[in-house]
């Protein structure tokens, strides 16, 4: 008999977001056949509103799956969930604060990854951290499995919780090496020279201003692809650098192909993040076989198996690139691709994700 799966927590599918997204696009999309999903989704984030992708069938939900509206986003999913489900896999926590109170009443197995540790982002206040906090014990606490995406964030939940969680990574084969063309060489000019590139969200624990700040430095090109003009921070960090003819900031593009013939011919992939699990842009730029230049943190080290090259500061970042050998960036780059065929493929993901749903019942 199959086993029936709500995914709630994510924008939905078709994928035109994030990291979650894509996660539930390509474990919807290499299914088995013992399986039957329902993706809940945001309604104000699709114009056209289908009824199944990929053999999954779509439920929606008319609050946005981000900001403060995520909390009711995710609790009107779960509950909406509860009877027509075996078990429901939670992306992130925001929604967990409900968890005891499902327990109570709902035979219904939960599944929660719990994504990075939310609740250090700096980005929060007080009050947010302290909520997240909650949420993420309520998740550890009263969840029938916990998903982690890196051995860093299994071995906080062990030490933190004293609880044990399935380490289940991210995937990037769904990324392409294509060559530059004329149409879109006239649309991004910086492609026709050398350049790095960072592609995240403008937030400061993605060390921004400090991978900036070595390239205005050096006068090497860097290439910056996010979201600019969604908060103060973005918007300060535009006005203050955007006058340097070396940096070029893009809005998100979200059609992968341009994307990826973006990432394909850069000289090297600069990854500031400082938390979270496995990042999805960095799993992708090893797919990619672009050399990596990584913040050094546990999470960067653990993903890239400490085989990048590591920075702490604007200065280190400088004397790691100018300092740096073909011949080295060339090693670098087959090592972050031999690392990802063997670690980062959805087809293996999809089966962890399938056999931990029937390990529980």
């Amino acid at each position: 008999m199959n086993k029936r799966i709500s995914i709630v927590g994510s924008n939905g599918i078709p994928s035109n977001y994030g990291g979650f997204e894509t996660l539930v696009e390509f474990i919807v999309k290499n299914k088995s056949e013992r399986v039957d999903y329902t993706v809940y989704c945001s309604k104000k984030k699709y114009k056209t509103l289908k009824k199944h992708h990929n053999g999954a069938k779509l439920e929606y939900i008319n609050l946005n799956a981000n900001g403060y509206q995520s909390i009711f986003y995710d609790i009107i999913s779960i509950v909406k969930s509860l009877k027509k489900s075996d078990i429901i896999l939670i992306l992130g926590v925001s929604g967990c604060i409900i968890l005891p109170f499902i327990r109570l009443f709902s035979k219904c197995k939960i599944i929660t990854n719990v994504d990075g540790i939310e609740w250090k982002r700096n980005k929060w206040n007080f009050f947010v951290k302290l909520f997240l906090k909650l949420s993420e014990t309520f998740a550890v606490l009263f969840s029938n499995a916990i998903v982690v995406d890196s051995l860093v964030l299994k071995k906080y939940i062990s030490d933190y919780y004293s609880k044990s969680s399935e380490f289940i990574s991210y995937g990037g084969d769904h990324t392409s090496k294509i060559a530059i063309n004329k149409s879109i060489l006239k649309k991004y000019n910086f492609l026709r020279d050398d350049y790095y590139l960072t592609v995240c969200r403008i937030v400061p624990e993605n060390n921004i201003e400090m991978i900036i700040d070595s390239f205005v430095e050096s006068k090497k090109n860097l290439v910056i692809v996010g979201n600019w003009k969604s908060s103060k921070y973005s918007k300060k960090l535009l006005t203050k650098y955007e006058r340097f003819s070396n940096i070029s900031m893009v809005n998100p593009i979200y059609d992968l192909t341009e994307l990826d013939v973006i990432r394909s011919n850069c000289k090297a992939y600069i990854h500031g993040h400082s938390a979270g699990g496995t990042n999805p842009s960095l799993v992708e730029a090893m797919f990619l076989g672009s050399p990596i230049f990584a913040f050094d943190v546990d999470f960067n080290r653990s993903t890239t198996h400490s085989k990048a090259i590591f920075f702490s500061t604007s200065k280190d970042l400088t004397n790691q690139i100018n300092n740096i050998s073909v011949h080295n960036l060339s090693k670098i780059s087959e090592n972050m691709k031999k690392i990802a065929n063997k670690n980062y493929r959805w087809s293996n993901i999809s089966n962890l994700y399938e056999n931990l749903f029937f390990s529980i019942s």
